[in-house]
């Protein structure tokens, strides 16, 4: 793919009062509790100090940030506030009043825009399958059906249709779409030119999941809200909105059926989690945007695993003790100076993932059928599979419309129905292995076909929370749950 154009510029650890160790600590940590990452991005006084992709993944792909895209729509919910357009006491049924179904209850009636951006609406769990099971057709109309146990204000309860509505707000009052909004005002100042979004049937994207960003991307949104909104001398978010934005707002509950982690106790702003030090956007399998203004720090990761506290805890525990620090006498007795950061470096540009292991079998073809009793399939049971040769490598025929190459001990990238898929297999005995990689996701699929037996199974490494449909994440235009709108 063609280089970006740097949205940040680089420096050194050393450079910028960091000890590299630090950061070869942060990820001797992550490897050592076998937390799957796919990039990191250390932003120190302004600068990207460390950097690195763990191939396939590379820095000029964008990757899905699942719950992250709330603290983007936030931003545009501020500036729709500080263009006098919306209020923190604005009222969705004042707004949306089309999407306001018959009957509904006082509580419901009462929400405001804070109520929303800090998850305070009255439900006691999130509402989004309720909702979309009542509305299918109107997500705004089926979160206000749902019931409202609690006081509107009173109780944080993790609420992803809270942000659906708050876009569309947004939208209502702005007369553009919210990628459109957020593009102009936000995006393209800052150089982004590939945000990308996953949308629902009426073309509306997500708001509080869906957008995809590259990992440098995320690291200077990070970088924008450390400087209160400035970008270089050009004001795009007021400072006002930065800091109430990612401000304590209300008390985050403990689990019913457990302690819960320590970063997310600490409260909640409107669509940020305030940390131990500073605050973070999070979205699921580990998309992290972390600011911490005490340290002038930054730190962007993306990856694939459900243990986002582990981040954190590795970024307090090995990366804060380092900052300042840069010349601390090494384990070898010598100065950490600029040979450490050569050493993290070399580290860094090397990191990886495996591709299957195993023989090439060149001239060896397999036809089998999928058999998707797993739940965690990602093609329909009965789907025809077949592995074919082809220049060091496999054309894989999944059924009738997706056909993906995979190299062998390479990655091999194709986009059968728009979007792109890295793959890489091997022949293991009689079983044909392949990792496909739904590169610009945090998710990968394992196909494994037994050419004895001709059968053959497609399973998710986790699974995506949209669809299990593994076409649905590779069609161009995105849009993963067209069933709903």
């Amino acid at each position: 793919m063609p280089s970006r154009r740097a949205l940040l510029p680089r420096s050194t650890p050393v450079a910028s009062g960091m000890s590299s160790r630090s950061v070869t600590a942060l990820l001797d940590r992550l490897e050592a509790r076998s937390v799957e990452c796919h990039s990191v991005v250390i932003v120190r006084h302004g600068h990207v100090v460390a950097e690195g992709w763990w191939a396939p993944y590379s820095a000029e792909r964008p990757h899905l940030l699942y719950s992250l895209t709330k603290s983007f729509t936030s931003v545009a919910v501020g500036l729709a506030i500080a263009d006098g357009l919306l209020s923190l006491d604005d009222r969705v049924v004042d707004v949306l009043p089309d999407h306001v179904p018959a009957g509904i209850s006082e509580r419901g009636r009462r929400l405001t825009v804070h109520h929303l951006l800090s998850m305070t609406a009255g439900h006691r769990t999130d509402s989004l399958a309720e909702a979309w099971r009542l509305e299918p057709g109107d997500l705004v109309k089926g979160f206000l059906r749902v019931p409202f146990p609690e006081a509107e204000g009173t109780r944080h309860a993790y609420d992803n249709p809270t942000t659906f509505v708050l876009a569309r707000m947004v939208e209502r009052v702005t007369g553009r779409g919210l990628p459109e909004f957020l593009d102009e005002r936000l995006f393209t100042p800052m150089g982004v030119d590939h945000a990308e979004w996953d949308r629902v049937a009426s073309g509306a994207a997500f708001g509080f999941h869906g957008l995809h960003l590259t990992t440098e991307a995320v690291a200077a949104f990070g970088e924008l809200l450390l400087r209160g909104g400035l970008w270089g001398d050009r004001r795009l978010v007021p400072r006002e909105w930065v800091e109430l934005a990612t401000g304590r707002h209300i008390e985050t509950l403990r689990p019913e059926d457990g302690p819960g982690d320590a970063d997310y106790l600490c409260g909640y702003g409107y669509q940020f989690w305030v940390s131990r030090h500073g605050y973070h956007g999070d979205g699921s399998f580990g998309q992290l945007c972390v600011v911490v203004p005490s340290h002038d720090l930054v730190v962007a990761v993306t990856g694939a695993h459900t243990r986002a506290q582990a981040v954190l805890d590795a970024i307090w525990e090995c990366l804060l003790p380092g900052m300042d620090r840069a010349g601390d006498t090494r384990d070898d007795g010598h100065a950490g100076d600029t040979r450490d950061d050569g050493i993290l470096a070399d580290r860094l540009r090397r990191l990886s993932f495996a591709p299957v292991s195993g023989s090439a079998a060149p001239g060896r073809s397999v036809k089998a059928t999928l058999d998707a009793s797993a739940g965690d399939s990602a093609l329909p049971g009965g789907t025809t599979v077949i592995v074919d040769p082809v220049d060091g490598g496999w054309l894989l025929r999944l059924g009738s419309s997706l056909d993906v190459e995979a190299g062998h001990g390479e990655w091999r990238e194709s986009a059968p129905l728009g979007r792109p898929v890295v793959a890489a297999g091997a022949w293991q005995d009689d079983v044909f292995v392949a990792d496909l990689y739904v590169i610009t996701t945090p998710h990968r699929v394992r196909l494994v076909v037994d050419a004895d037996a001709g059968t053959a199974v497609a399973t998710w490494s986790t699974m995506p929370l949209t669809s299990p449909d593994l076409a649905s994440h590779l069609r161009s235009p995105l849009m993963t749950r067209p069933d709903v709108a």
